[in-house]
């Protein structure tokens, strides 16, 4: 069923490769009675410090997935900031969405015990704010997009999410989103003798639109990152075992209305035929455990542009040392303001509409803090 928010979403050019979607000419603006749908857990670092990163990662990922399900589109503009997501929505969806956010607030409250904010802001007072919300798309695999948006505008919707503004109360006790596909099935990602590192890179005060993209390339180059340099992701795709950790998680978002012991069940048999499957490789019809995997990597948003870089990147000592430097070179010039967290593991969160299909989605943090980590240590 195609939408007006897909329609639009399907219509905008695909930037073939990431650093071109730094070149913000190419970026459409929003429609002027477009919304913002934005989540954020609160107290997510608490939660994070407390082990409760998968947690928090599923909270994020739950309103695209939902929103994503409700509209019957996955051509929709979204970004996953970790402890929380965006989700762009034309006028004509926007009801709906309001009750996908009211659902997952209920959802997250009493089946993930976080408290999960939610606003649908208006495009039309970020302009009025001084910010704008542009939008390019920005292949990542053959089968998947994400989306560049710059202007300052969803950055701006944050803020007055976290201020309280447009509030989404939540939905009536027992109210449910449709979070069919969600799952966080692989093994935490990590690698001997390297570090995780969440990275947040915004303009500076002194960077010009043209300055930013410059040292975003820059930034880039030094990373060798029109491949996939710097990816915590194996070229064979992420691992699993079982038993899986994230079931209980899963079981509790994705149950309906299965008691939550019938729907751990159910995954634990699901979960343990998937184990057998990829363990030994076998291909059930068109089903190739090895490409579903390798694909799942490709499929990884482990770098997006939002109002600046966000990416959660694998480097040893040295490359860690040559990315601080850097960056602080830019910053001392005041051409960038950033933040990093550096974390032992990543975790992947995962919407999968089907497995037969390579369009599948993975969402990437880090285990350690991730990006609410690195916002919280962003140096101006």
């Amino acid at each position: 069923m195609e939408t007006e928010t897909s329609r639009f979403a399907l219509s905008l050019a695909t930037a073939s490769h990431f650093s071109a979607a730094l070149d913000e000419t190419a970026h459409i603006p929003l429609p002027e009675d477009w919304w913002i749908a934005a989540t954020d857990v609160v107290r997510s670092r608490d939660a994070i410090a407390a082990g409760r990163y998968k947690a928090v990662n599923m909270a994020g990922v739950s309103m695209i997935s939902a929103a994503m399900n409700a509209l019957g589109e996955f051509d929709v503009p979204y970004a996953f900031g970790g402890d929380g997501a965006i989700v762009a929505i034309a006028e004509g969806e926007a009801g709906l969405i309001r009750e996908v956010l009211a659902k997952t607030v209920t959802l997250a409250r009493e089946e993930m015990d976080l408290e999960l904010r939610a606003a649908l802001v208006p495009v039309a007072r970020l302009r009025a704010d001084g910010f704008d919300v542009r939008v390019e798309a920005v292949r990542i695999s053959d089968a998947i997009r994400n989306f560049a948006f710059s202007g300052g505008g969803v950055s701006h919707a944050e803020h007055l999410l976290k201020a309280g503004e447009y509030a989404v109360a939540a939905a009536a006790p027992g109210e449910r989103p449709d979070l069919t596909g969600l799952s966080c099935r692989w093994t935490p990602i990590s690698a001997a003798g390297r570090k995780i590192v969440s990275i947040i890179v915004e303009p500076g005060s002194a960077a010009s639109k043209t300055g930013f993209t410059e040292s975003g390339r820059a930034f880039l180059e030094l990373l060798g990152m029109e491949g996939d340099g710097a990816s915590p992701i194996p070229p064979a795709g992420p691992g699993i075992q079982w038993p899986v950790e994230g079931v209980e998680l899963e079981a509790r978002a994705t149950r309906g209305k299965l008691s939550v012991a019938a729907m751990r069940r159910k995954l634990n048999v699901q979960t343990f035929l998937a184990w057998l499957i990829f363990k030994t490789g076998i291909r059930i019809g068109t089903f190739d455990p090895k490409v579903y995997q390798r694909v799942t990597g490709q499929n990884t948003d482990f770098r997006k542009l939002q109002d600046g870089l966000r990416m959660t990147l694998s480097f040893d000592e040295a490359q860690l040392r040559q990315v601080e430097a850097f960056l602080e070179d830019l910053r001392s010039r005041k051409l960038v303001r950033y933040g990093l967290c550096v974390q032992e593991k990543a975790v992947l969160t995962c919407f999968v509409p089907s497995v037969t299909d390579d369009a599948h989605f993975h969402f990437l943090d880090g285990a350690g803090g991730g990006y609410a980590g690195a916002a919280s240590a962003m140096r101006e």
